[in-house]
């Protein structure tokens, strides 16, 4: 009885296997059936896939770049806050003046950092000039300048704008327009900040600025030897400036400007016997127009008074004229030239209660083809010192190529020629040969 029930359950065992299995099987089938059309079609673009050389059977190509093989599609776009250019200049300049002939050695960095956002913009750029002499082992900053450019869009129709600028300069002596009897020149350093709202109402545009200014002027030594001390002509330069503007038709626009400064000395003036400060007013009006991107041109005229606050020292009114015009009639040409008067402190080593200046300067670069640059340049300036008889003037001129060996690399060549003429010393000119490469980013 026993063995029978045993063989019953050993045949009925066997059955049930047999048809789990086959129900198993039978929907591996169905699921595999089913999915071969998916597979083929992303098996590859190209025959049904049933090739020996299938593309995803081949080594090193499937997968072609697991998830986790590295994390870059964890990291955020590259975008940097700002775009940087940078450039080092290696510069030999040759110079037969009338002080003498001299050969000189020139690095010349500069960085630029730039962000345009959706309604603000950020520039910072910096340049030095540092000059070792001939006959010297000593390297010296000629001129160092920094500057910061802001602006944010409040509004389609309001702006706002914020500035700041360092610069530190000190000519070499031989320089023309320097001191036949200057050994180290003095160190010019200034720097200061200034701020404006622009706003539009409909055709008329009004501009409110103000700024503030530190100049600071270091000691003079002279070839005897002595030591002159420039501290008297430290000041301080505040200005406040109102623009109004009106759109008279498309391309032309009238304009008024209105200025109010303040000039005020750290001593008293060891010539004048009193503090120099004084308070400058200005007013002028003029003309700009514009013509698309191929022609800009800016006229003005006006009066300026500046008024010393002690009385022994009266006051200089000056007449001011003011024009700039830019020209590009194509992408290859570029043609600028100014005319402005400045009305400023004499400065170390000068006479007076006013230095009045007059200058002009014109200005073409020519772009030849992707590889070759072709610059010239030209200058004229004048100036008369009011409670003096000293005047001053000279002119310059110059030309220049740039030639590209790559992309990264230029070469530099230029000469350039500079003339002064002044009451205390005389004639000086000046022929410089400059021979250069610049390595940019």
């Amino acid at each position: 009885m026993l063995r029978a029930i045993s063989s019953s359950a050993e045949l009925i065992l066997p059955l049930r296997w047999r048809q789990t299995i086959g129900r198993a099987s039978a929907t591996a089938l169905c699921a595999l059936w089913l999915a071969m059309p998916a597979l083929a079609a992303s098996d590859h673009s190209l025959g049904e896939g049933s090739d020996a050389d299938n593309e995803r059977l081949l080594p090193d190509v499937y997968p072609t770049d697991p998830v986790l093989a590295n994390g870059d599609w964890l990291r955020e776009p590259y975008d940097p806050f700002f775009d940087v250019d940078w450039s080092v200049a290696l510069r030999g300049t040759y110079s037969r003046a009338t002080a003498g002939e001299r050969f000189d050695v020139r690095v010349v960095p500069s960085v630029g950092l730039e962000h345009i956002g959706t309604r603000s913009a950020i520039n910072f750029d910096g340049t030095a000039e540092l000059v070792r002499l001939s006959g010297g082992n000593s390297v010296e900053i000629e001129t160092l300048r920094l500057g910061l450019k802001t602006g944010y869009d409040l509004d389609s129709v309001t702006r706002l704008t914020g500035n700041a600028n360092l610069s530190l300069s000190k000519p070499i002596p031989g320089t023309p327009g320097l001191a036949n009897n200057v050994a180290i020149a003095s160190q010019v350093t200034s720097g200061g900040v200034d701020v404006g709202v622009t706003r539009q109402f409909g055709k008329f545009n009004v501009a409110v600025t103000g700024a503030a200014q530190r100049n600071l002027y270091g000691p003079t030594t002279r070839t005897d030897g002595s030591v002159y001390d420039n501290s008297e002509e430290n000041y301080w330069a505040l200005d406040a400036g109102l623009r109004v503007g009106f759109q008279v038709t498309p391309i032309f626009e009238v304009f008024g400007q209105a200025g109010l400064g303040r000039d005020v000395f750290d001593l008293p003036s060891s010539a004048l016997l009193v503090r120099a400060d004084a308070t400058d007013t200005s007013l002028r009006g003029g003309v700009t127009g514009r013509w698309n991107d191929t022609l800009e041109a800016t006229a003005s005229a006006g009066l300026q008074l500046r008024r010393f606050d002690a009385t022994s020292l009266g006051e200089v009114v000056t007449q001011l004229y003011d024009a700039r015009l830019t020209y590009t009639p194509d992408p290859t040409w570029r043609m600028t030239a100014g005319f402005a008067t400045v009305v400023a402190p004499p400065g170390p080593n000068a006479n007076g209660i006013a230095r009045v200046n007059y200058t002009a300067s014109a200005e073409v670069g020519y772009t030849v083809n992707s590889w070759l640059a072709l610059r010239a340049l030209a200058d004229w300036y004048t100036a008369r010192f009011e409670g003096s008889a000293n005047v001053e003037s000279g002119y310059g001129f110059g030309a220049g190529a740039d030639y590209k060996v790559n992309a990264h690399t230029a070469l530099t060549a230029d000469y350039d020629y500079d003339r002064t003429d002044s009451t205390s010393d005389g004639i000086q000119d000046a022929h410089r040969v400059t021979l250069g490469v610049t390595i940019s980013r």
